[in-house]
């Protein structure tokens, strides 16, 4: 069965806001939530870029049942790996075992913020792979002490830990990645609804979960919606190989300064025709997806008519249309 999820957009959205719109996606029916985590927004119309960890702490009290996830912490520069572990053990104890550790190797917007510099995808990757194994072996609640290429632990613990292991998810984008982390993590993420990604990933010996993202900008006048999309989500249609690279907003800005409202009307299901948002996520499950986490483009303002017309019109047509996947 087809796990569908909401995305808390710290780019878009305040803490208090985040916090809100939490509890009324569970109530609308979606199964998990996933939260990114950034310094910056990707665009400045975009306009906000919360602390992504103390959300998720307050939203784990906000909430029930759906299962949270970073989507996704970077454990290479901004933080360091011991610290990374600590804080997921901390919100899966709050949620009471809710929590997904969804780890990547980052983007240059977010990471050259601490002074040092960008390594390139090859580095980022060898990074991503010790984290992991810092990450891992610090959730087995003994002593660590580790000493790697780019990371060193001294006689670290984690005194609070949840009842159960948080799974760790991570990004792949390409053979490379998936080679080195698809034996290792307990889910795959990636945005881009490949059915080539999903075999490599299987045939690398992955597992069974995973978790796509797509953004939709609901909306009763589908001119508005495009407009709005074009002016908070066109960075999407560089791809994470070009976004990963790019170091601020302004860049961002400059990179898709030529994208025209008919590519966000062309990509993004814009507008509030139900069959166009299946259309668009089908080809997620089709590829191999298990879940996917759906994107409202814009601020508080329209999340609401969203959270009515996903538990009225968009998650019955998802779960009715994904059935046999």
């Amino acid at each position: 069965m087809v796990r569908f999820g909401y995305t808390l957009m710290t780019e878009q959205s305040g803490p208090r806001a985040l916090v809100r719109h939490a509890p009324l996606a569970e109530r609308a029916g979606f199964d998990f939530a996933v939260m990114s985590d950034h310094y910056s927004p990707w665009l400045a119309p975009q306009g906000h870029s919360p602390y992504a960890w103390s959300v998720l702490g307050a939203v784990t009290q906000a909430t029930e049942r759906v299962e949270l996830m970073t989507y996704v912490t970077a454990p290479i520069m901004r933080y360091h790996p011991a610290v990374v572990a600590q804080k997921a053990v901390t919100v899966a104890a709050l949620s009471e075992d809710r929590f997904t550790l969804g780890l990547g190797a980052g983007e240059n917007l977010n990471e050259h913020v601490v002074g040092r510099g960008w390594p390139p995808v090859n580095v980022r990757h060898e990074m991503l792979s010790e984290a992991v194994d810092i990450i891992e072996s610090l959730f087995g609640g003994d002593h660590v002490d580790y000493v790697g290429d780019h990371y060193r632990v001294d006689s670290a613990k984690l005194w609070d830990l949840p009842r159960q292991r948080p799974d760790i998810a991570v990004a792949v984008s390409g053979d490379q990645s998936v080679r080195r982390f698809a034996p290792r993590a307990d889910a795959m993420i990636s945005t881009e609804p490949s059915a080539e990604l999903c075999r490599s990933w299987a045939t690398a010996g992955g597992a069974v979960r995973k978790i796509g993202q797509i953004p939709v900008c609901w909306d009763t006048d589908r001119d508005a919606a495009i407009r709005r999309a074009h002016e908070q989500f066109r960075w999407f249609a560089g791809g994470w190989k070009v976004n990963a690279e790019l170091p601020a907003p302004v860049n961002f800005d400059a990179a898709t300064q030529y994208v025209r409202y008919d590519d966000i009307a062309a990509s993004i299901p814009c507008g509030d025709d139900v069959d166009a948002v299946v259309s668009a996520v089908s080809a997620f499950w089709k590829a191999g997806y298990t879940d996917i986490a759906l994107v409202q483009i814009g601020g508080d303002q329209y999340q609401d008519a969203f959270f009515d017309a996903a538990e009225r019109e968009i998650l019955p047509a998802l779960r009715k249309a994904s059935e046999k996947y």
